[in-house]
C-alpha cells in the first residue's frame, strides 16, 4: 500500500503557493482545498493501513462485502471489482467494519453494485491506495441479496447496449462513448486509440456531459419556457446518465469540470470562468481526497484550464475561417496544456492526436446522443435500440478506422516519464509566454524536436538483426528488406509485438518459427497477425502446452505449418538455415536440471548464417538439450541466449560458441530471477558483449563481413524517439 507520508507532499506544494494565494484571492480556496483535502487523505489513508484486513496479509479469511463496481475481466482472464467489506472471520474471531477492498475471482462473475457477497478468499496486500487489502477467490462467491430494482434497471440498459452494439472495433466503440463500457475492446484496438490520442472518447469525460446537457437542454426550449425550470430538467437528466455510468470518482471529477464549461458558455465571460474552475477543484478535493494524486484528474484540469485560457488564444490567432478556427483550437489547447502528464503517463505523445481529434470531433455528438437514447429504450424495445446502432455504426466505424489510420503513423517516445514530463512541461510553459506569437513559437519547438528525434531515431538505417523489447519473452526479426523479414518467437504480448515490427517496417513475413508453444514465445502471434502476410510456419515436434499450441495453429490455419527436426538445411534469400535439434522423437529430459524439463528441451535449436553475420538460435534449451548439440555447434557472431539467461547453461557450449555479442531478451524485474549472474558473469569471462531487452531496450545489429553494430531503443542519452 501506498505510504501515508505522500499526502504531505501535496501540503508542502500548496503552502509553497500561498504567496500566490495572497495576492490573488480567487487562487486562496484552490490552496486550502488542497491542504485540507491532503489532510484528509492522509488520515483516511492511514485508517486503512490500519484497519483489521490489513492486519491480516497472507491470511485465508471468510468475508462478507458490498459490491461498489461493475467486474470487469482482465487480459488473464480474472474477474476484479472494488467492493466495501463488512465483516470477515479468522481463527474463530469475527471482525466487523466498512472499509474498500479489491476483490479478485477466478471464477467468472456477474454481479450489480450493491449486491452482498460471501466468499472464501486469501488477504494480500494491495498497491491500490484506495483500498485496504486485496482478495484473492478461488471458488465461487455465494449471492447474498439480489440487486435491487434500480440496480438491475441501470444493468439492463448496459447490458442492452452491450448486446446490441454488434462486433468488430466499431461495435465495441459504441458502448464505450456512450457509457464507459470497454469490455468489448481488443487489446490491439486499445493500443490504436491510445496511439493516436483518442483513449478519451471511450471515458466518460466532461464532453459526454457537454453533448448530454446540451441536447437535453434544446429540447427543453420546446416544452419548458421558464430558464431555471429547465435547468432544473438538465441537472435530474445529469442525474440520471451519473447513475447509467456509474458514480465512480473520475465521472463526479467530469461532471464537475463540465458545469465549469457550461458556465463559461453560458456567461461568455473569462472571468467567471476560472474562478468557477478554482471552486470545482475545490469541491472535487474536499468531496475525495483521493482525487488529488489521480492523474485523471490533473488532465482533466489541465484540458479545463486549456479550453478557457489557450483556446481563445489559437483561435484569434489562426488564420482560417472562423468556425473552422473554432472548430481546430479545443483540441488543440486541451492537447498543449495535457501533453507533460501524457507523456509521463504513457512515454509518448502522438503529433498525429490533433488530427485524430478534429476528423473524429464531427462523429462524437451524434453517437453519445443517439447511442444514449438506445440505451434507455434497450429493455422494452429492442428492435428500436436495433435501428439506433445500426444508424451510429457509421460514425463508430469511421472513427474505428482514423483510430487505425492515424495509429500507424509514428509517435515521439520520451524514455524517462520524469524527464519527460520536465522537458514537455517545459515547452509547454515557452509557448505559453510567448502564446501572442505562438505559431513561431511552435514551429521552434518543433524543428529541435525533429533534429533530436532524427538524431536518435531507432533502428537508424540498415539493419540484418534485431531482437524486439517483448518483455519477460522472446523475439527476433532478421531483415529481407524491402519490409520483409523472418521472425523467430513472436513474445508474450500481441501489442508489443506488433509495435516492434512496425517500428521495423515489417510487412510481410516469408518465415515464421516458434521454437516451442510456451505463452513467452507465442502468445504475441495476433499482434505479428496484423495486416501481415505469414508464409510458411516452422514449429517444433512437441505440441505442448496444448492450449498454447491450439490456439496457434488456429491463427495460422492460412499459412503452412512445417513440423522441423535435426539435420534439416533450408535457404532463404541467401540465409542459411540448419536444424540442430530437436531429433525426430522427443527425448524425455523431464528428471534433468532445468526450470521447463521436456518443453523447453523440445526447443527448435539452429544456426543462421550469411556471408555477413552469423546466429545461434534455441529458445528456452536447457543442458542436457544443449549438451546433445555440442558437437554440432561452431563459432558463432551472435548467441540468443536460452531461457532468458537463465542459470541453467552449459559452459562448454558457451565456450563453443565464442560469440561476439549475446543478446538476452527478458522483460525488467521479473519474478523468475532473469537473467541469473553467474550466465552473465560466465558471458563477460569470455569477451563476449551482452545486450539485454530489459536494459537496453530493442536491439537492432548491423553487421558487415563479422564487423557487429550494436545501436539500442533504450539510453540515458536517447531523451527523444519515433517509434
Amino acid at each position: 500500500m501506498q505510504s501515508a507520508v505522500s499526502p504531505w507532499r501535496i501540503c508542502l506544494a500548496a503552502l509553497i503557493l500561498i504567496p500566490i494565494g495572497i495576492r490573488k484571492a480567487r487562487f486562496l480556496v484552490f490552496i486550502v482545498a488542497i491542504l485540507v483535502g491532503a489532510t484528509a487523505m492522509s488520515i483516511r489513508q492511514a485508517s486503512l493501513e490500519s484497519s483489521a484486513i490489513a492486519q491480516h496479509f497472507d491470511s485465508q479469511v471468510n468475508f462478507t462485502a458490498q459490491v461498489m463496481t461493475d467486474p470487469s475481466q482482465s487480459v488473464s482472464g480474472k474477474y476484479s471489482f472494488t467492493a466495501r467489506l463488512l465483516a470477515f472471520d479468522i481463527e474463530k474471531k469475527h471482525f466487523q467494519l466498512r472499509v474498500p477492498v479489491r476483490i479478485i475471482s477466478q471464477q467468472r462473475v456477474e454481479l450489480l453494485p450493491g449486491q452482498t457477497v460471501r466468499a472464501s478468499a486469501r488477504v494480500v496486500e494491495s498497491n491500490e491506495s484506495r483500498v485496504a487489502a486485496m482478495l484473492l477467490v478461488d471458488k465461487e462467491m455465494e449471492v447474498v441479496t439480489p440487486p435491487s430494482r434500480w440496480a438491475s434497471a441501470l444493468g439492463a440498459i448496459r447490458t442492452g447496449l452491450r448486446t446490441h452494439s454488434g462486433d468488430g472495433d466499431a461495435g465495441a466503440l459504441i458502448p464505450g462513448m456512450v457509457l464507459g463500457d470497454t469490455s468489448k475492446q481488443t487489446a490491439q484496438f486499445k493500443d490504436q486509440m491510445k496511439r493516436s490520442g483518442l483513449t478519451h472518447l471511450v471515458a466518460v469525460s466532461g464532453a459526454n456531459f457537454a453533448i448530454v446537457s446540451s441536447f437535453v437542454l434544446w429540447c427543453m426550449q420546446f416544452l419548458i419556457r421558464s430558464t431555471r425550470y429547465r435547468m432544473i430538467a438538465t441537472a435530474i437528466a445529469l442525474t440520471c446518465f451519473i447513475a447509467l455510468v456509474r458514480p465512480s470518482p473520475s465521472v463526479l471529477r467530469a461532471a464537475a469540470m463540465a458545469a465549469v464549461l457550461l458556465s463559461a458558455h453560458a456567461t461568455k465571460r473569462k472571468t467567471d470562468s476560472l474562478p468557477a474552475l478554482g471552486f470545482a477543484i475545490a469541491a472535487v478535493v474536499l468531496a475525495d481526497p483521493w482525487q488529488s494524486r489521480d492523474a485523471g484528474f490533473a488532465l482533466s484540469v489541465l484540458a479545463t484550464a486549456g479550453l478557457l485560457l489557450f483556446a481563445p488564444v489559437i483561435e484569434n490567432h489562426l488564420p482560417t475561417h472562423k468556425k473552422l478556427a473554432g472548430a481546430l483550437a479545443p483540441p488543440i489547447a486541451a492537447i498543449v496544456f495535457c501533453s507533460p502528464i501524457l507523456v509521463a503517463l504513457s512515454g509518448y505523445l502522438s503529433p498525429m492526436s490533433i488530427f485524430a481529434n478534429l476528423l473524429a470531433a464531427p462523429f462524437v455528438a451524434p453517437i453519445t446522443i443517439v447511442g444514449f437514447i438506445g440505451a434507455l429504450v434497450s429493455p422494452f424495445a429492442p428492435v428500436l435500440t436495433s435501428i439506433l446502432v445500426y444508424i451510429i455504426r457509421v460514425p463508430a466505424g469511421a472513427i474505428a478506422a482514423i483510430a487505425h489510420w492515424s495509429s500507424e503513423f509514428p509517435v515521439l517516445t520520451i524514455h524517462n516519464g520524469t524527464i519527460g514530463f520536465a522537458i514537455v512541461a517545459v515547452l509547454v510553459g515557452f509557448l505559453w509566454l510567448f502564446k501572442k506569437s505562438w505559431r513561431s513559437s511552435t514551429a521552434v519547438i518543433v524543428v529541435i524536436i525533429l533534429s533530436l528525434t532524427w538524431l536518435q531515431r531507432w533502428p537508424a538505417g540498415d539493419w540484418q538483426i534485431a531482437n524486439c523489447d517483448v518483455g519477460q519473452g522472446d523475439s527476433m526479426v532478421i531483415n529481407l528488406h524491402h519490409g520483409r523479414g523472418i521472425v523467430i518467437d513472436v513474445g508474450p504480448d500481441p501489442v508489443a509485438e506488433d509495435k516492434c515490427l512496425r517500428n521495423l517496417g515489417i510487412k510481410e513475413i516469408p518465415l515464421l518459427i516458434l521454437s516451442h508453444f510456451h505463452a513467452d514465445h507465442v502468445g504475441g502471434l495476433s499482434g505479428l497477425l496484423q495486416s501481415r502476410r505469414v508464409g510458411q510456419v516452422w514449429i517444433s515436434n512437441n505440441l505442448e502446452p496444448l492450449l498454447e499450441s491450439t490456439h496457434a495453429l488456429k491463427l495460422l490455419r492460412e499459412s503452412e505449418v512445417v513440423t522441423v527436426q535435426k539435420g534439416l538445411v533450408s535457404q532463404i534469400a541467401g540465409i542459411q538455415f540448419e536444424i540442430l535439434w530437436p531429433e525426430n522423437t522427443t527425448n524425455n529430459f523431464v528428471a534433468m536440471p532445468g526450470e521447463g524439463s521436456q518443453i523447453n528441451n523440445s526447443s527448435i535449436a539452429m544456426l543462421v548464417t550469411t556471408a555477413d553475420w552469423s546466429i545461434f538460435t534455441a529458445g528456452d534449451l536447457e543442458p542436457p538439450a544443449q549438451r546433445e548439440i555440442l558437437g554440432s555447434v561452431r563459432t558463432v557472431d551472435i548467441y540468443k541466449v536460452c531461457h532468458h539467461g537463465s542459470k541453467y547453461q552449459d559452459q562448454e557450449l558457451m565456450e563453443a560458441l565464442s560469440a561476439q555479442i549475446a543478446v538476452i531478451s527478458v522483460g525488467a524485474k521479473n519474478s523468475y530471477g532473469h537473467p541469473a549472474p553467474e550466465t552473465i558473469a560466465s558471458l563477460t569471462r569470455l569477451g563476449t558483449q551482452v545486450v539485454r531487452t530489459d536494459i537496453d531496450g530493442a536491439v537492432a545489429i548491423t553487421a558487415k563481413v563479422h564487423h557487429l553494430r550494436v545501436r539500442k531503443s533504450k539510453g540515458t542519452i536517447r531523451l527523444f524517439y519515433w517509434s
